[in-house]
């Protein structure tokens, strides 16, 4: 019986709505259950009352709108067949009770796949020759090409995607580097490939493939100076996100000869229309459809089913990408110790900018007798926000950690270093360790007090300098000058040593973000070890 004229009976105890199309046999669990009612109309236009919609499953054409979920004051999960959710309010959502979940993992294998079958194209000039034939040429010694044995595969990214690229490269027989800060060693001996810095690999390997998340950090990293570093004979691929490569570059890196070709998926810009990068022969482009395959949309359905029949029936949906309804009262108690810990986890990622392999939770004061789990998820949500390619928050945070075997632990102590509360984490990679604290008033906001074997009290913002440096005079006075000197506003200051004359940090608080020559201006300074920007 189709869903669309499966009829309501009155044992029904669900009503779920699918507002766009999507694959009947993805949904089948929802379909097929005794306890749902299945509804295939746009929750626009839909005939049936909206206050009796317990679910919502969506794609990419439908809007989920904080007008929409008050109309549906029964609603209690939504399920987006896809990884973004940018066509949903999740703070309405959230404000209302309403869980959103997601499939992070319904469209790896396609993408991979097309990502593989983008390279085997390009190298051996498969698209090309295909065009010539058809304009009844017989070109056959105008398309050589070049073989994938015994060849070097660069991953630029080595999350679940860059995961399942290399298993394929392998089974061409091909070596695998890979350049992803956050990578650990035993996680690359398990994949069977080898970590490499950025400017290694794109000096080494033969084809490159880029999958990270498009952040401040990656947004076109793959610079002129970085494409002149790569091999002439290399190719570059991306079926990621537009805007990693720069696209201007790499048109004049192919028509200088600086590489020999490239293949793309994804662009800054879309619908990219008339690209220039599809005016180059050595370049082969596609729509945006790496993740377009009858499987992976089977495969996005089938997850949001599964959960959103496993949430009807009580159980809890693990790709929930929005914070369950919480009591307003206690919320608001809770509130401004939770954006201090995100505030922490996102100053500690930026300033640990290596893999790790733990994360400790330490709690002290007034935080030591309460329930701390909603604290630790806040930590992780702004720890792994500049660090995964997906919507991070404090519900699917302890997920992404374990995924990327991180071992996640707290404990309770009487060190508060003097403060009625504290909150302080330690996060541990295969070399070093970083320790931070914070704490939180009524008087004052929240505050770190503490990086390390350093004390200080600094008020976040949203724009930070970190200056480690020896403890000399007169160096306090030159970093004013210098940031005056390149138009940047210092908002505060703090600072903190272990001893005159030792080690020593500076904090400042900017009225902007400090750009490359900013940083690159403290290298005249001897007396500076290293200098970070934070940005929240």
């Amino acid at each position: 019986m189709s869903a669309n004229t499966k009829e309501r009976t009155e044992n029904k105890q669900f009503t779920v709505l699918v507002s766009d199309q999507m694959s009947e046999e993805g949904l089948k669990p929802v379909i097929e259950s005794d306890e749902v009612n299945v509804v295939f109309e746009n929750v626009l236009s839909t005939t049936i009352p909206l206050e009796e919609v317990d679910a919502l499953i969506i794609r990419s054409a439908t809007t989920v709108t904080a007008d929409i979920i008050q109309k549906m004051p029964n609603l209690k999960i939504i399920g987006r067949a896809g990884v973004g959710v940018d066509n949903v309010d999740l703070d309405a959502a959230t404000a209302n009770g309403v869980v959103v979940v997601n499939a992070p993992d319904g469209n790896t294998i396609s993408t991979a796949e097309h990502t593989f079958a983008m390279l085997a194209s390009v190298v051996r000039n498969i698209p090309q020759a295909n065009q010539s034939m058809k304009e009844g040429r017989w070109d056959r010694k105008l398309y050589t090409g070049t073989e994938l044995f015994g060849k070097t595969l660069g991953i630029v990214g080595f999350g679940r995607i860059g995961s399942e690229i290399a298993s394929r490269a392998r089974a061409f027989k091909m070596n695998v580097v890979a350049y992803d800060p956050f990578l650990t060693e035993s996680r690359a001996e398990k994949n069977k490939v080898t970590i490499m810095d950025l400017d290694e690999l794109l000096e080494s390997a033969d084809f490159i493939s880029v999958h990270t998340p498009l952040t401040k950090e990656t947004k076109g990293m793959i610079s002129t100076e970085r494409l002149k570093k790569m091999k002439k004979n290399a190719y570059l691929l991306n079926c990621a996100r537009g805007g990693i490569i720069d696209e201007d570059a790499l048109y004049q890196a192919i028509k200088q000869g600086d590489i020999k070709g490239a293949a793309v998926d994804v662009y800054e810009e879309e619908p990219a229309k008339n690209h220039p990068l599809t005016e180059l022969d050595e370049v082969i482009t596609t729509p945006h459809i790496a993740a377009s395959t009858d499987e992976a949309q089977l495969n996005v359905a089938e997850q949001v089913a599964v959960e959103i029949l496993d949430y009807l029936k009580g159980k809890p949906a693990p790709h929930a990408l929005n914070l369950p309804h919480i009591d307003a009262d206690e919320f608001e108690k809770m509130a401004p110790i939770t954006s201090l810990t995100k505030v922490l986890g996102e100053t500690a990622t930026q300033l640990f900018r290596e893999p790790v392999k733990e994360v400790e939770m330490h709690y002290a004061g007034e935080l030591s007798h309460q329930e701390t789990g909603l604290f630790n998820r806040s930590f992780l949500a702004g720890f792994f926000k500049h660090r995964v390619d997906s919507y991070v928050n404090e519900v699917n945070a302890v997920a992404i950690a374990k995924e990327r075997e991180i071992n996640v632990s707290e404990k309770h102590t009487n060190e508060s270093y003097g403060y009625s509360n504290m909150i302080g984490a330690t996060i541990r990679g295969e070399k070093r360790e970083l320790f931070i604290v914070g704490t939180y008033s009524k008087e004052f906001g929240p505050r770190i007090v503490r990086i390390n074997e350093f004390s200080f009290e600094f008020q976040p913002g949203k724009h930070t300098l970190f200056v480690q440096h020896n403890d000399r005079p007169g160096v306090i006075g030159k970093v004013g000058q210098l940031l005056g000197t390149h138009d940047v506003n210092i908002a505060t200051m703090q600072v903190g040593r272990h001893s005159e004359g030792g080690k020593a940090i500076m904090l400042l608080g900017t009225d902007k973000a400090c750009n490359g020559d900013v940083i690159t201006a403290f290298e005249t300074f001897d007396e500076v070890e290293s200098v970070q920007t934070i940005e929240l």
